[in-house]
């Protein structure tokens, strides 16, 4: 299947560059281009992509509030965000605001494409390592106080020890795999377990269940 892509930046030179390098590839369409928030919200409504790559900082509205009102009414698409330094502060809001993901500017052709294609899928945010280092990193500097985002409506208590232990090792940054070797089980088995993790606690994604742990506590960094 083609994966469809907006694009969102106030600067035409980074809009174009994106949909050169994207257009490129044979399994991604760029279908818009947007130039601040509130225009991405009304072609996330107009065209229906299947990943948004959003400039944070933008005129009128940014690419934080956009991405929340993206979420909240469009349960198919996800967010890329883009972003110039890889350790920013709003990096974080965005991924609590509904974010699946985080992407450098500076980003290789194919690390782009692939940037897409993981976010598509609903997988890890990128590479767990970065998973890893992003997450420990947000969780020291933002404390929970400071989110302005609500809190899902699901509750770790309704996991089970399993879902649970599964958790914490996304929130660590393993991979599928990685976890199954861990637990020495099938892969597949702990795709079951994520789906329903997920589902319980009301969770877009696996990058979406890693900010949840840290910021319930169930996991501190370190």
């Amino acid at each position: 299947m083609t994966i469809k892509v907006l694009i969102v930046d106030d600067q035409m030179m980074v809009r174009e560059g994106f949909s050169v390098l994207l257009g490129a590839q044979p399994d991604i369409e760029v279908v818009g281009e947007a130039v601040d928030g509130r225009e991405a919200v009304a072609q996330v409504r107009a065209l229906r992509p299947d990943v948004v790559l959003m400039d944070i900082r933008m005129p009128g509205m940014n690419g934080i509030d956009a991405t929340r009102e993206i979420v909240a009414s469009d349960d198919s698409s996800k967010v890329l965000v883009l972003t110039t330094f890889d350790l920013d502060e709003y990096v974080y809001q965005a991924l609590r605001a509904g974010a699946s993901g985080f992407l450098l500017k500076d980003a290789s052709a194919r690390q782009l494409a692939e940037g897409v294609r993981v976010v598509a899928s609903g997988e890890a945010l990128l590479a767990p390592s970065v998973t890893r280092r992003l997450i420990n990193e947000f969780a020291r500097v933002v404390p929970v106080q400071r989110a302005g985002a609500s809190a899902p409506a699901g509750q770790v208590e309704e996991l089970t020890d399993r879902e649970t232990e599964v958790l914490v090792l996304i929130a660590q940054g393993l991979s599928n795999q990685e976890i199954a070797d861990r637990l020495v089980v099938a892969e597949s088995t702990i795709k079951t377990h994520v789906s329903r993790i997920l589902v319980k606690l009301g969770l877009r994604d696996r990058t979406q269940a890693a900010v949840y742990a840290y910021e319930t506590r169930l996991v501190t960094p370190g």
